[in-house]
């Protein structure tokens, strides 16, 4: 169990219960935002919570196609101005990479404030290279319906303030390779695949990727680029995710709750053979 520096903030509130009202200290889930330079470029801000702020824009560079290999960042550096000053920057240098900067700033711009056309975001992402993560991985719906309460007791963050979602990566035997957390999950997703491509563990063919909350297209399209063959929610996915996962062989798992989960695509890796029932109207 891990609390990364910076990423909890303590405020005095006032609590009302029943009558009464008192003085406590409670803790928040830090929210700052974090710049993304290319050389002395700015590339995109996000906001996150503070801490793996290195794993989080090298994730990003890979899930956004920026590059293919931990070989092609030269340098990756907290830009910290003043010792002692908390930096909210990470300056990357690349190498043998190939894109033009200006595109990518404004494909970031539009991707966060107006949305982009479904299929357009699909065909984008085939044209990546992207393919089907391991076809031949399997997980037991046994293991699988236990990660839950593993990713939940292992939430540190979480339990203090109550206010952060998280990713965790696990083998098929149900074991926890690597939790993070933030206030976005997209951004929990991109600090572990950022810990895989620093640790030179890619492709994650062999592993089960949880999120809290929904299974959005992002984390989708953020877990075939770490080739990660099933991304399961204890929430609902979005129909965008669905229809990528289903188009490029990904296994997509929601409502993962108790002994009960949904499947809306790749069922082959999670559910046995010849363990179907009849058809059920819902």
């Amino acid at each position: 169990m891990r609390t990364p520096e910076r990423s909890v903030e303590v405020t005095q509130v006032t609590e009302w219960a029943e009558g009464c009202a008192r003085p406590v200290q409670d803790s928040l889930a830090a929210e700052e935002p974090l710049e993304i330079r290319i050389g002395d470029t700015p590339l995109t801000v996000t906001m996150r919570t503070p801490g793996d702020d290195l794993e989080l824009a090298a994730g990003f560079l890979l899930t956004e196609g920026i590059i293919e290999t931990a070989d092609q960042i030269a340098e990756l550096r907290s830009a910290q101005s003043n010792p002692g000053v908390k930096s909210n920057v990470v300056q990357v240098e690349l190498q043998n990479a190939s894109f033009e900067l200006d595109d990518l700033q404004r494909n970031f711009f539009a991707a966060s404030s107006c949305g982009i056309c479904g299929k357009a975001s699909i065909e984008a992402i085939r044209r990546r290279g992207l393919r089907q993560p391991d076809p031949d991985f399997r997980i037991d719906p046994e293991i699988l319906c236990k990660l839950p309460e593993i990713l939940r007791s292992d939430q540190a963050v979480f339990r203090r303030t109550g206010g952060l979602h998280a990713a965790a990566l696990f083998d098929a035997d149900g074991e926890l390779i690597v939790l993070r957390e933030d206030i976005g999950r997209h951004n929990a997703v991109d600090k572990i695949v950022g810990w895989a491509l620093l640790q030179g563990r890619l492709p994650l063919s062999r592993n089960v990727l949880l999120v809290s909350g929904r299974g959005g297209f992002e984390i989708a399209q953020k877990a075939l680029a770490a080739g990660i063959p099933v991304l399961a929610s204890v929430s609902a996915p979005s129909s965008l995710a669905v229809k990528l996962s289903r188009e490029l062989g990904l296994t997509l798992v929601g409502f993962l709750r108790g002994r009960r989960f949904v499947v809306y695509a790749g069922e082959f890796r999670c559910i046995p053979a010849g363990s179907h029932g009849q058809l059920t109207p819902k």
